[in-house]
């Protein structure tokens, strides 16, 4: 008999991610023109000023890059469209100003966690832009080995065909949900092996599950390679006995993967 879970999802709006990205856009705007106000200091030398106007360059090229990142992203999820355009800008706008991001979030006492959860919500409507007609074997689903109950003597993480599906935890369920789609799926004890995953299987798409933390690292890690983040929930603490919402991972399977009625897959 199955085991019944319970599953808390906490909806964190995506404006949080935003918010602050143009608070972080201002802030390295304004060293920029305090740096170049140093250049003119004529008490500094020739050197000073040139390393100066080095770091002035970099920084308006990064505010420029990034604000055009920010204006894409907007378009992109007020329209549900994506325009190749700013893709570059994009990555600009959602890596390079990520640290700046966190900082500025620390500074206003806000939960990395909360910030992280935001980001990953902004890269899957951003994902959702693109229509994907993937055959069932071009998508990849990784999922952490925390979901396997602690207790389970039959490790999942060397071969995941290990689970016996007794229902004590969530792995029997995606494991028929990975028969039934017939996509591939890996269990990943970090970023590492994930990373080694999509290297060795090479797929078109990935959808991921994992905490905050590991799935915006992994989200930045696979770039370009689209990824739909799905959170668990961890109500026994981090990297044990984990939770996850299989609606969700279904959703993000059934987004890829071109099934129609039938039965039938086409490639793109």
């Amino acid at each position: 008999m199955k085991v019944s879970l319970p599953y808390i999802h906490t909806y964190v709006r995506k404006r949080l991610f935003l918010g602050l990205l143009a608070c972080s856009l201002l802030t390295a705007g304004l060293l920029a023109y305090a740096l170049w106000h140093l250049i003119f200091n004529p008490g500094e030398s020739v050197i000073n000023q040139t390393l100066v106007l080095a770091m002035v360059v970099f920084l308006s090229t990064s505010v420029v890059l990034a604000g055009l990142g920010m204006a894409g992203i907007l378009v992109t999820l007020l329209a549900s469209k994506r325009l190749f355009f700013f893709q570059g800008p994009m990555r600009v706008a959602l890596n390079i100003f990520f640290p700046v991001i966190i900082g500025l979030g620390r500074l206003f006492k806000i939960d990395a966690d909360r910030i992280k959860s935001s980001f990953i919500e902004v890269n899957n409507q951003m994902v959702k832009a693109v229509q994907y007609r993937l055959a069932p074997e071009q998508l990849l689903v990784l999922v952490p080995h925390c979901l396997q109950n602690s207790d389970c003597p039959h490790k999942i993480t060397v071969e995941i065909n290990n689970c016996r599906r007794c229902g004590k935890c969530c792995v029997g369920d995606l494991l028929e949900i990975r028969d039934r789609y017939r996509v591939k799926m890996g269990v990943a004890t970090g970023g590492t092996l994930a990373r080694k995953y999509v290297k060795d299987y090479r797929p078109r798409a990935v959808v991921a599950v994992a905490c905050e933390r590991d799935l915006t690292s992994g989200i930045q890690d696979s770039t370009p390679l689209p990824v739909l983040g799905v959170t668990n929930e961890r109500p026994f603490g981090p990297c044990n006995n984990t939770l996850i919402d299989m609606v969700r991972v279904e959703k993000a399977i059934k987004f890829f993967i071109a099934e129609k009625a039938g039965g039938k897959n086409s490639t793109s």
